[in-house]
Order: structure tokens, then C-alpha cells, then sequence
């Protein structure tokens, strides 16, 4: 593959940003196999957003040549007071979480943070030397990684160490590409800030966008993130599309979604079809009876939009269609994933 396809695989949507663009070309240049990463808190039954979308991008990088890890966060997920702090249960879903990514991500690099901190003795000896350049003011405004706000919840000593591990464990895995939602963005301009100070490597840093809810978005309240306010969410049930919804619970929510006509700004309904249906597909096709305008085939999301706006394809159309290309991106994934009595419970103890 050359250098050209192995950019666009990269850049294209979901896709939101790279840091740097320059940086990136040169990677590849001269590194046809970079270490990438993507980390997750073990939280809650994955969805769209979490598996779907971010797999989407993985598989990205692997088409590419990078050598994946999907770092499964543990010790993050313990500090984040998720799933009452019980270790059983966090391997448990960490397990589901495994075997998911393996099956959706062939040939990903699954790694724990409890097996990375235990292989490399020199880890906290980083994690303190990381901290020594990081203010207490700045720790504190990186904690909307975690999806919390100061204003709003209490935080406890422990969970200040949360952004500084996620940062060393960047240098701990000698990563050459960093790979997140828009919402990490933050812990990723600190590391490329302070890296240098300590001379260690910098990576590139890739943003991919963050999928909405189906519900009408929320105001965004003062220091909210505007990401976290609207994303779409295991604690939100009603307007997330999950990976274990049947066919008629995910056509249900869909026609319950917020998709006002001539709309596009923040419409969850485009959104799914610009990053996750045209992903898959080179075309999709809106069936309608001939009085409704017939059925129309669009070959790429501007096309689809700009009918959308002009009010040429109405939101029930739109609403059906794109649930019926969900449901087939889903539909195998569901079947192979079995969720057990004990697994189910344990993931709903997630807060």
C-alpha cells in the first residue's frame, strides 16, 4: 500500500483531527508499522460509539500497517469508581470487552493496565517524575477524561492520578500514534506539551469524532465539555444504540429520534449515516413509494445532506433507512457476543 492510501485510511472520517498532519506523513514515511493505541475505561455495554466507530478506525489503522493496541484501563476503571471498585467484576467486563474488540478488530493487540504496570518495574518511578510537571490546576481541569467536573462531582485523591497514568502509559508502551475521541483530546495536548521536557518520544495524536444520542442535544451548562453533555451513552439508554439491541428495539429508538426536517446541525439521525453507514458502504438506497419521489441511491453523505436540507428527503425516510443499515453493521456482532446472567448484572452495576 503506499503512502498516499495509507493517509487517507487514516484521516478519513470518523476522523475530526490530527496533530500534526506533517507529523503523520513523516511517521509513515519512515516507520511502515508505528505502534498505535487507543485506551478504554472498562464502563458500561458497548455501543455504537464504543465498539462500533472506534473499531471503524482501528480497523483504519490496521489497513494502514500500524501495529494496534486497544488498552483496556482497569486501574483507570477502579479510580473512576466504576462498577463499585470491585476488581472481580472489573476483569469480568474487561473480558467482554477483550473479546469483543478481538472479534470486531482482527489482529488487534489487546493489553490490561494491570498487566503493563506489573511487566514494567521503572512505571511509577515515570508516573512520579511525569507529576512533577504537571500543577494541581491543570490536573484539575484534565479530569473531564473521565467524564466528571469538578463542579459537580466529589473527587477523591485517587482519582488525581488518573490523567498523569494515562499519560505515562503512552510512554510506557512507546507509542508512535495516539488514537481517541475528540473528548481525550486534552490528556493528548499535555502529553505532547511535557514529552518533550522529559525527552521522551512524542507521538502523533488522532481525534475521531464523537458519536451523539438520538435525543434532542442537551445545552451545554458552564464548563461542561460539549462531547461529554451529548455523547452518546451506556447511562442513556433510551438514545443510545447498543450492540446487544435487537432489530426492533434499535428501529424503535430511531423512530423516536430527535431529526427535525431541514436540519443537519447536530442531527444524530446524518451523523450515523455520514460516520458509521458510508464508512461500510459505497452507496445507500432510500426506498419510497413513487408518490413520495420513488427511491433515491446517494453515493456519498454531501449528496444525502444537501437533499436533507432542501427538505427533498424527509426525516421518517432517513430514519428508516439508516436504521436498517444499523441494524445489518450490528446484527453479526450480537450474535457472536453472548452476554451471561452474571456478565449482564455486572456491567449494569456501572456508574
Amino acid at each position: 500500500m503506499d503512502l498516499t492510501e495509507k493517509i487517507r485510511l487514516v484521516t478519513r472520517d470518523p476522523t475530526e483531527e490530527v496533530v500534526t498532519q506533517e507529523e503523520l506523513v513523516n511517521l509513515f514515511s519512515t516507520n511502515p508499522h508505528p505502534r498505535h493505541y487507543i485506551g478504554l475505561e472498562i464502563s458500561g455495554f458497548l455501543h455504537l460509539g464504543s465498539l462500533i466507530l472506534t473499531g471503524f478506525k482501528i480497523n483504519d489503522f490496521i489497513k494502514a500497517g500500524a501495529h494496534c493496541i486497544v488498552f483496556l484501563a482497569d486501574w483507570h476503571t477502579y479510580l473512576n469508581n466504576k462498577m463499585g471498585g470491585d476488581w472481580d467484576k472489573i476483569r469480568m467486563v474487561s473480558k467482554y470487552y477483550a473479546d469483543a474488540f478481538k472479534l470486531f478488530c482482527p489482529g488487534v493487540e489487546i493489553l490490561e493496565g494491570s498487566q503493563l504496570y506489573e511487566s514494567k518495574k521503572g512505571y511509577w518511578m515515570d508516573l512520579v517524575k511525569f507529576s512533577k510537571n504537571m500543577s494541581l490546576e491543570r490536573t484539575m481541569r484534565s479530569l473531564t477524561i473521565m467524564g466528571r467536573s469538578t463542579d459537580k462531582d466529589k473527587i477523591d485523591l485517587g482519582q488525581l492520578f488518573y490523567p498523569p497514568m494515562q499519560a505515562v502509559d503512552i510512554h510506557t508502551m512507546d507509542l508512535d500514534i495516539v488514537h481517541a475521541g475528540m473528548d481525550q483530546r486534552k490528556i493528548h495536548m499535555l502529553v505532547r506539551e511535557i514529552f518533550p521536557k522529559m525527552k521522551w518520544k512524542v507521538p502523533v495524536a488522532v481525534h475521531h469524532h464523537i458519536l451523539a444520542g438520538l435525543s434532542e442535544p442537551e445545552a451545554v451548562q458552564e464548563n461542561d465539555s460539549d462531547f461529554v453533555s451529548s455523547k452518546m451513552s451506556k447511562s442513556k439508554s433510551a438514545s443510545g444504540i447498543f450492540i446487544h439491541d435487537t432489530d426492533v428495539e434499535i428501529k424503535n429508538k430511531f423512530k423516536k429520534a430527535w431529526c427535525p426536517e431541514g436540519i443537519a446541525e447536530k442531527n444524530p439521525i446524518l451523523e450515523l449515516a455520514r460516520h458509521v453507514v458510508f464508512h461500510e458502504v459505497n452507496e445507500m438506497t432510500i426506498e419510497r413509494p413513487a408518490k413520495f419521489g420513488g427511491s433515491v441511491t446517494y453515493t456519498n453523505y454531501q449528496d444525502l445532506e444537501r437533499d436533507f436540507l432542501q427538505k427533498k428527503l424527509h426525516p421518517s425516510d432517513l430514519k428508516n433507512t439508516v436504521a436498517d443499515y444499523i441494524c445489518d453493521i450490528i446484527r453479526p456482532i450480537r450474535e457472536k457476543i453472548v452476554l451471561t446472567p452474571e456478565l449482564s448484572e455486572a456491567i449494569k452495576q456501572t456508574t
